[in-house]
């Protein structure tokens, strides 16, 4: 699939441009395998990059100008590259204004450039295709202009130029584009940056995210609640036990034997952020092992906490989760990403993919006239450079 990706954007920019491209940039999107809502809870995520990916094609031009094509937007933008970097209209140039901002600001010379760039990254459906965009933007003009920025530093950059766009995200996304490694997933530390590896061989079962086709507009003030109530939480935690220094040093037995100090809200809140961190760290022992049915399993129980203890779920994602636990094809299902709507990820059996897929899209369709979509998606390499 990204071959054919590959050879339309190149062969786009030979016939805009009339050369073809000194660089050709993949960058993926990526999935969570397990953590959900513990970034800023002190805990660790799970994420990898995958084989979804935008692929960008790059020459210098001799000018102070960026020529940037959108192809499956069948836009362009010109960007003045000595002007003031200001937001615009069209949300995607806003991207990449972000990044030539922060790149100027951290000294790196950028001259004019040509780009292209097109992706196979399903349009909103939780894949992070703006952290693709932007890692993949800094990863290219880095490899066009002889730039030295470690995979950190682009991550952290990717991080800063979607928060001037006005999306105040966590650095996940952008990390796990950058870092991915094929058959790898990356249990990452949000704040402190720390990784590691760990063996994302499934083995007898495949990736499949169903996408819900669902946003619910409930999630900005959601999750802003959530993180108050997290924050209260951990303040009556520490205040019961003053040796913890975050809720990664929380144990389950300790929210149980302060529960009534607790507003119902707040101790389910609590629980499940305990909860999944303890899960995280079960399913990076279960990968290490090869325990792919406790990953399901696991994945399973996020969902339910996801659902009833941090309430961020919907009718149509508990609905998918519901048809996965009856399906003996399926090993485990959740929601993911900040819920309301997206996707689910599942882990299933090699051979019944089709069959899941059939059988869940006529239930879905019959019970909330939506259509269903699903992905297969496979754990692969994070940005690399394709030629150059």
């Amino acid at each position: 699939m990204n071959a054919i990706l590959i050879e339309q954007t190149t062969g786009f920019f030979a016939e805009k441009f009339g050369n073809e491209p000194d660089k050709v940039v993949l960058s993926p999107g990526r999935i969570n395998i397990i953590g959900e809502h513990v970034d800023y809870n002190d805990g660790d995520v799970l994420p990898a990059a995958i084989d979804k990916v935008i692929c960008f094609a790059f020459e210098k031009n001799n000018s102070q100008t960026a020529n940037i094509v959108a192809v499956d937007l069948n836009e362009t933008v010109t960007i003045d590259l000595q002007g003031e970097m200001q937001l615009r209209d069209a949300i995607w140039t806003n991207y990449f204004s972000g990044v030539v901002k922060y790149l100027k600001e951290s000294g790196y010379e950028l001259s004019g450039f040509n780009c292209v760039f097109s992706s196979n990254i399903p349009v909103g459906s939780g894949l992070s295709s703006s952290a693709a965009l932007e890692c993949g933007l800094i990863f290219g003009l880095q490899a066009l202009f002889g730039f030295e920025i470690s995979k950190q530093d682009i991550a952290l950059m990717g991080q800063k130029a979607e928060h001037w766009v006005g999306i105040n995200c966590g650095i996940m996304d952008q990390f796990a584009s950058v870092h991915g490694q094929k058959n790898k997933v990356i249990q990452l530390d949000c704040n402190t940056l720390a990784y590691t590896y760990h063996d994302a061989d499934f083995s007898d079962y495949s990736l499949v995210l169903f996408d819900s086709n669902v946003k619910h507009s409930l999630f900005t003030s959601a999750y802003n609640t959530r993180r108050k109530e997290c924050e209260e939480g951990f303040s009556i935690l520490k205040r019961n036990f003053p040796e913890l220094k975050t809720y990664r040093d929380c144990t389950p037995d300790q929210v149980e034997t302060i529960k009534e100090q607790f507003s119902a809200d707040v101790y389910k809140r609590v629980r499940y952020v305990v909860g999944e961190i303890n899960r995280v760290s079960r399913a990076c022992q279960a990968l290490d092992a090869g325990n792919i049915q406790l990953v399901g399993q696991l994945l399973f129980e996020t969902h339910d906490g996801l659902s009833n203890d941090y309430e961020v779920s919907c009718a149509e994602l508990d609905a998918l989760v519901d048809y996965a636990k009856a399906d003996e094809a399926v090993i485990g299902s959740r929601l993911m990403g900040g819920g309301f709507g997206g996707c689910t990820i599942n882990l299933i059996k090699k051979g019944s993919e089709e069959a899941v897929k059939t059988k869940f899209k006529a239930l879905y369709q019959a019970a909330f006239d939506i259509e269903l979509k699903s992905y297969d998606v496979k754990i692969s390499d994070g940005t690399t450079l394709y030629k150059g």
